[in-house]
């Protein structure tokens, strides 16, 4: 049988052989079929079955997430569970089965009216309850049907599958075990996405925009995946299957001397002293990442908190996220984003209809729109304020103006939490996100306003570029090393060393060896990085002198295109650091 060779986008480094686990997360196809008249109170009751079963399955994969992602994120399971339980709905099912429906296409029918209905609504709030729609769609005719029940949790321990599917939903993404699951596949997606991000938080091997995956593997079969290649080798053979055993157990070997550099200082070889913070996306990956060796948090997104709920977080709530990381890290940084909401992640509330919601109502300019709820969250910050070295960090600001009103808010909820005897800090140092054109050429007058600098580089890249970073079929034109970033980025840390305005790097670009080399090189002193990466990225800085890495810096920018960008970097780090660099 011949070897094939699947190619998508590197995601997340690292190497596992092992089964599919194919996930095909779609609505089934119901058949058309009538019951007789005498039928209907068996298929009424087969229905309720299986409602009722649904909500049971969906109490423990709540019960599972609440263990493993916390309360906050193991809310989506109670949107789903009111949606079983909806009146309305299961009484237009049980219409349809009075009139000789069978059961499954009874539910089948309704449901996608109300997912038809729920699409078209001009609220993005209602729209983003599609997705909740589709699993409870499937998870219903699942059990009707007495399909294989395919949800990754119910994988044995030790399974050591790669899941397989063309995307991962919310309340997917939250079943992910590391005990189950080593690597990910999926058809669609970018280096960006969502599920990028999440599998290199978590540490596990990934290859997204693989466009056909689920179509061409099979449950079961065994494969070779290289997230740092970006490819797939279905049916390898003997010789395959031991080189890649090789390379695995090199990666084994050299995670752990890399797992000694935790307690070591990240510094060049000509003395030159970097920061290294960690991203943190969720609470519970804070004690990792000072474990690992970061020196403070650059970056706590909190849309956890918001995305997929069904009600707004309460202060107490928010207070209690942000308490757990600022505990894992005493007396060291934590810059905490306030709400980055709107483009892709959408919360609770009326969001109007957009065309373009990246360039639309999201992030500041929601919270400024709303201040109840952006007050709700200031106030929380300022009361774990207490706690420690607490930052906050205001995105996509593109205007003085929206860093004032926003300190206008701050000082108000201030104002709040000291006529109710509140403990709270007042003097929290306020920054913002560089995460557009705008707000880097207007670095020197924005930096009279803010403490700090954090340059999302997932953004600033996308927007410089006019590239959709979530589009897979631009990932091509998604340059990090393009000359007009990497000018954008030496323009911001110019205007912060000359201000005094401290600036650093959160975006994924951070995490990245190579790219790492050139943001020394532009000057970046403070690199905030996922979990897994905090290690790898020392080890450069600590291989690389900085006088290197800003000729190579200078050269990238010097260059034409992003591909003579790279070029120019990856033979500095070649004749700069050991072989082990010369593919980062």
């Amino acid at each position: 049988m011949p070897r094939t060779l699947l190619r998508g986008i590197p995601a997340s480094p690292g190497i596992v052989i092992g089964p599919v686990h194919l996930l095909r997360w779609e609505v089934p196809e119901v058949p058309a079929d009538v019951i007789d008249p005498a039928d209907i109170p068996s298929e009424t009751e087969r229905l309720r079955i299986a409602l009722a079963r649904t909500i049971e399955r969906l109490r423990v994969l709540r019960e599972r997430a609440v263990r493993d992602a916390g309360a906050a994120e193991a809310a989506i399971f109670d949107v789903q569970v009111t949606i079983v339980q909806d009146e309305e709905l299961v009484g237009r099912a049980m219409d349809l089965v009075a009139q000789q429906f069978t059961a499954e296409r009874a539910f089948d029918v309704v449901m996608h009216d109300w997912r038809e209905h729920y699409a078209r609504s001009p609220h993005a709030m209602v729209r983003e309850r599609v997705s909740d729609l589709v699993d409870v769609h499937i998870r219903v005719l699942t059990i009707l049907m007495d399909l294989p029940d395919r949800d990754p949790v119910d994988l044995p321990d030790g399974a050591n599958a790669v899941l397989v599917t063309r995307e991962l939903t919310p309340s997917l993404t939250l079943q992910l075990d590391r005990r189950r699951i080593a690597a990910i596949a999926t058809d669609f997606g970018t280096r960006t996405s969502h599920v990028a991000i999440l599998a290199r938080s978590l540490g596990l091997p990934a290859v997204v925009g693989l466009l056909d995956a689920t179509s061409r593997l099979r449950s079961g079969e065994s494969i070779i995946l290289d997230g740092t290649a970006g490819t797939i080798v279905m049916r390898p053979t003997e010789a395959e299957l031991h080189a890649a055993n090789v390379r695995r157990q090199r990666e084994v070997a050299e995670d752990a001397d890399l797992a000694a550099l935790a307690s070591m200082e990240a510094i060049t070889q000509d003395g030159v002293r970097i920061q290294l913070f960690a991203n943190v996306d969720l609470p519970d990956e804070a004690a990792e990442a000072a474990a690992n060796g970061a020196e403070g948090v650059g970056l706590m997104r909190t849309e956890f908190l918001v995305v997929g709920r069904a009600a707004m977080p309460t202060e107490d709530e928010q207070y209690e996220a942000y308490a757990g990381v600022v505990r894992a890290f005493p007396g060291k940084p934590v810059i905490i984003r306030t709400f980055d909401v709107g483009g892709d992640k959408l919360p609770v509330g009326g969001f109007p209809s957009e065309p373009n919601p990246f360039l639309g109502w999201r992030a500041i300019r929601m919270c400024l729109d709303q201040p109840g709820i952006f007050k709700t969250q200031l106030r929380a910050l300022l009361r774990v304020a207490t706690l420690g070295d607490v930052r906050i960090n205001l995105p996509l600001v593109v205007s003085v103006d929206e860093v004032r009103q926003a300190k206008g808010l701050l000082a108000a909820a201030a104002a709040e939490l000291a006529a109710g005897g509140i403990p709270h800090r007042a003097d929290v140092p306020v920054g913002i996100m560089v995460e557009t054109p705008a707000a880097a050429v207007l670095a020197d007058v924005l930096a009279h306003d803010v403490a700090f600098f954090s340059i999302g580089t997932n953004d600033l890249v996308q927007y410089t570029l006019a590239v959709d970073r979530g589009n897979a079929a631009m990932a091509s034109r998604y340059t990090p090393l393009h000359p007009a970033v990497l000018q954008l980025i030496r323009r911001t840390c110019e205007v912060a060393d000359r201000t005094g305005v401290e600036v650093g790097v959160c975006g994924e670009m951070a995490s990245e060896p190579l790219m790492a080399f050139a943001l020394v090189g532009l000057g970046i002193r403070q690199l905030s990085v996922n979990p897994f990466s905090l290690s790898r990225v020392k080890r450069l800085v600590r291989h690389v002198r900085a006088t290197a890495a800003r000729e190579a810096a200078e050269a990238a920018i010097a260059a034409g295109t992003a591909v003579e960008a790279e070029r120019a970097l990856r033979e500095r780090l070649a004749a700069e650091s050991p072989a082990e660099f010369h593919d980062s």
